[in-house]
């Protein structure tokens, strides 16, 4: 909780000076435009829309910046990729976020990264055939589910809530199965899985498609939000699945995590004060195919927890509130 702190104010000292040099680099001269590696995530995900979006927004608004999604199994994939340097800009949850840079499980060393904003919220979607007998999460023990692809946020997130609900120990614990998300619904109708973990913006459009073909019903999950805060830390929050959304007939409680766009250190401060600009500018057409009724505002970018906000993240916030 404490070790990120004195580094963020380290950074915060250190970002006003580096972002003029390195806007100079960024904008000026003929040489070859600056093009970032953003890991995003798989096709169809999300992460990989965002990704998406972002490079087109960069390129329609004229900017010296070029922008190079990378397909990946998203958040902790994104994470590794980051710290080896294959890329220079990451989406992630913030659980695994904030888990790379204390250096928590599955990381075995604190990995150096910075946040440049938090850019929306994913909510927690456990689902199962409407007709099926399972109403919550205890009663999937001992029984097949997809929590998610190797390498994924869904996966950590899936994780903790078995554990947490105790179904990973004892005599009838989950089975867990490393599925992405087409293929978690494609083995939902075909009923090799009885349930389907999934960590987005809503409505994810695989899932409102699957709807469409099967019926489903989706189990509570807010009520094992406190008991994952105190053991993870505070990026977990009671939020609701709204009646309407994949044909829902009322409200439903589930557990809410952030998403951040994380950068690797060493990246020009000048380019993510460019980067940023492009992302507030167009803010109310970027999360237009991730999630619905999402608003995309500096206030609420800066809370990225435990990660340290990039020293150009650090200047653009500054330069608009002081």
């Amino acid at each position: 909780m404490n070790s990120a702190r004195p580094r963020r104010r380290h950074l915060l000292g250190a970002g006003l000076g580096a972002l003029a040099a390195a806007l100079a680099g960024c904008a000026g001269g003929s040489g070859p435009v600056p093009r970032l590696r953003l890991a995003t995530g798989p096709p169809g995900g999300p992460y990989n829309a965002f990704g998406q979006a972002l490079a087109q927004a960069l390129a329609d608004s004229g900017s010296p910046l070029g922008l190079v999604p990378v397909t990946t199994a998203a958040s902790v994939d994104n994470l590794r990729r980051l710290d080896e340097g294959s890329v220079d800009l990451a989406l992630s949850m913030a659980d695994v976020a904030e888990d790379a840079a204390l250096g928590r499980e599955p990381f075995t060393r604190e990995v150096p990264v910075t946040a440049l904003a938090r850019v929306y919220v994913n909510y927690t979607h456990l689902l199962v055939p409407a007709a099926g007998p399972a109403r919550s999460v205890t009663d999937l023990a001992g029984r097949p589910l997809a929590a998610g692809a190797p390498g994924s946020g869904v996966q950590v997130l899936a994780g903790r809530i078995l554990r947490t609900a105790g179904l990973t120990a004892g005599p009838s614990p989950a089975d867990e199965r490393q599925l992405g998300l087409a293929e978690s619904a494609a083995a939902l109708r075909a009923g090799t899985v009885d349930a389907v973990f999934w960590s987005g913006g809503v409505p994810t459009p695989a899932l409102t498609d699957l709807a469409r073909r099967l019926p489903l019903r989706f189990l509570p999950l807010d009520g094992y939000a406190a008991e994952l805060r105190r053991r993870y830390g505070p990026v977990y929050t009671a939020v609701t699945l709204p009646a309407g959304a994949y044909g829902l007939t009322g409200p439903v409680g589930t557990i809410g995590v952030g998403n951040y766009l994380l950068a690797r250190e060493d990246v020009a401060a000048g380019a993510v004060g460019e980067l940023l600009r492009v992302v507030f500018d167009r803010r109310h057409d970027l999360l237009r195919e991730v999630t619905a009724g999402v608003r995309l505002e500096p206030r609420f970018a800066i809370s990225t927890g435990e990660v340290p906000l990039h020293p150009g993240a650090v200047a653009h916030y500054r330069s608009l509130y002081g």
